[in-house]
Order: structure tokens, then sequence, then C-alpha cells
């Protein structure tokens, strides 16, 4: 249970920090951005100047990795945040199927959390850091102030932003001809629900959340990507009015809300058993009708591809299984 409570933490300090609501990416080199530096704007509006096309890059967010190696860039990455080993290191971060499919190793790891190892950063030898917001702003900072190794801060607000965001890789690295493949996909899916919307007769009262304890029912709030990931898929969110943008649920706001649907996030230590012990749970009539299911963590909390790809057809045959096309 150790790696999602530190995966609450990580999520709020997300919603603590103004997010830009598109990365703006521009090439500042004579050669059209073939070579030396460029310059780009990331979501957090800040202006970097990197290499074009880095070779060593350390990637600190499993949305990030999962852009990177969808994009073939996985050669390039030489090291990913994990946490301390006594929370659980590489597995805290990331799932043992994406531990797999990218080939990651412990010997890849940059401690992030508690406290950032800037040793370990720096025995990498990154020319590049890709950073999502849940890394300290004051650790990012020091990258660049003291270390004088750019970073790039890739935290997409909303699943349209996630397009934005493999563009900006693409003119980082030079992949456009992959980032256009990708984001077709991407955007088919996102088409997709749209008339899934269009079609739907009724919006359903969701639940969407991805972690319990005995106070309540962590969610997402508005503003952000989960939030927008529950609307494309043709639901209403019991938090879309909440007062802040990651919010705890207490067991009797669920339960006066009473949605039709419940969706609660699986894997690193949680699976349906740990939430039935959260508040009010059997009294759900979400749970009683059987109107409930489990989906990989990774595919309703990372604003990555997978999101999209993934988890958005998950959540519409979930919720409109007749109006699918």
């Amino acid at each position: 249970m150790v790696p999602l409570a530190w995966l609450v933490v990580a999520i709020l300090i997300v919603s603590g920090i103004g997010i830009a609501g598109a990365a703006v990416y521009f090439a500042t080199t004579a050669s059209g951005a073939t070579s030396g530096n460029l310059t780009i704007t990331d979501d957090l509006g800040h202006r970097v100047t990197l290499p074009y096309d880095p070779a060593r890059v350390v990637v600190l967010g499993p949305s990030i990795m999962d852009s990177m190696y969808r994009l073939g860039l996985r050669s390039h990455v030489v090291g990913v945040d994990c946490y301390a080993p006594a929370f659980g290191g590489l597995s805290s971060d990331y799932s043992p199927d994406q531990i797999a499919r990218w080939n990651l190793s412990s010997s890849m790891c940059i401690q992030a959390e508690p406290t950032f190892d800037f040793e370990a950063l720096l025995a990498a030898t990154p020319q590049v850091v890709l950073a999502a917001t849940f890394v300290p702003a004051g650790a990012l900072q020091e990258i660049t102030d003291t270390f004088r190794i750019p970073v790039v801060v890739l935290q997409p607000p909303t699943l349209s932003g996630i397009e934005i965001d493999v563009s900006l890789l693409a003119r980082i690295f030079g992949v456009t001809a992959g980032a256009n493949a990708l984001n077709t996909q991407l955007a088919t899916e996102l088409y997709n629900a749209t008339v899934v919307g269009a079609n739907a007769s009724s919006f359903p009262t969701v639940l969407v959340t991805y972690y319990v304890d005995a106070n309540g029912y962590w969610t997402f709030g508005p503003g952000t990507f989960g939030q927008s990931l529950i609307e494309l898929a043709g639901g209403s969110s019991i938090a879309a009015n909440a007062a802040f943008e990651y919010p705890e649920l207490s067991g009797e706001q669920v339960l006066v809300a009473n949605p039709h649907y419940l969706v609660y996030a699986t894997g690193f230590g949680l699976n349906e058993s740990a939430y039935t012990s959260a508040p009010f749970w059997g009294q759900l009539s979400a749970v009683q009708s059987g109107n409930l299911t489990g989906m990989d963590s990774s595919w309703l909390t990372e604003a990555d591809p997978t999101m999209i790809l993934s988890g958005l057809p998950a959540l519409l045959a979930f919720f409109h299984p007749s109006s699918l096309p």
C-alpha cells in the first residue's frame, strides 16, 4: 500500500503547480533544427534551450517514458525516476509491465522522492532532463541553475495536451514521422469519443477513484487531465465541482452523490479487495448493481498516449457500450 500512498502525494504536488495550457515549440538554429541547439517552451511556460536530438536523457515520469518508448526513443534514456529503496525503488513508480516492456532496471534509478539524488543524476551524465511536475520544483531549479542541465517539464493538463507534447518531443528529437503516426492514432481515439458522446442519450454520474483510505475516496476534480478523461468518455464526474483539483471525497459525499458507475485504479498493491474497506462501499448503488470495474492505474493517472489509446476506450465501453461505433 505504500507506493499508492506516495502516488497520492505526487498527484497532489501536481495540483499545486500552475500548468500552461499548451506547449509551444520553435527552433532557433539556422540549420532548421537538425543540429546545434533549439529553444522550446514547455508545459509550464518556461523557455528552455537544449541540444537538438540529445543522446543522453533522464526521464522523470512514467507518462513521459511512455511517449519516449512509443516514439522509438528508448535508446536515448539513461535514467528514470525512482523512490527511495525503502519505498519500493523502481517498482514504486513503474508497473511490472512497464519495467519489462521498456527494459528498465534499478541501475537506471534517479531517486526523486522523498529527497532528490543529485549524485545519481550527475553520474548518468544527461544532456537533458524531461520531468513531470511531481518532481519537486526546487530540485528542478537546482538542476538548471547549479548543474546547467536543461530541464523540460511535460505535464499536459488535458488529453489534447498529450498530442501537443508528442509533437514537442518530435521537435526535440527529430522524429516527426513517428510523432505524426502516433498523433493520428490519438486523434482517432479522441474523435471516436466525441462521436460516442454526441450519440449518448445522457452522461451517467461517475466516480473514478485512484486511492482510498479510512477518510474517503481520492479522485479528479475540475481542470485536471483526469476530469478531461471522464468527460471525453461520456461520464459526469461527481467531483466536477469540487473545491480542489485532486480532492478526497468523504464516504458521506460519495453516498449522497451515489454515482451510477464506479471505476477504481488497480496495480501497485491495490485491487478490489483494497477498496471494499472504504467508507460506505457496500451501500453504493454502483457496487450493489455491479456497475463497477477496476482499471490499470497507468490508464487513469498518467497523462500519456496509453491513457488515450487504452484508458479512454475502456471507459467508453464501460459507460456507453451500446453507443460504440
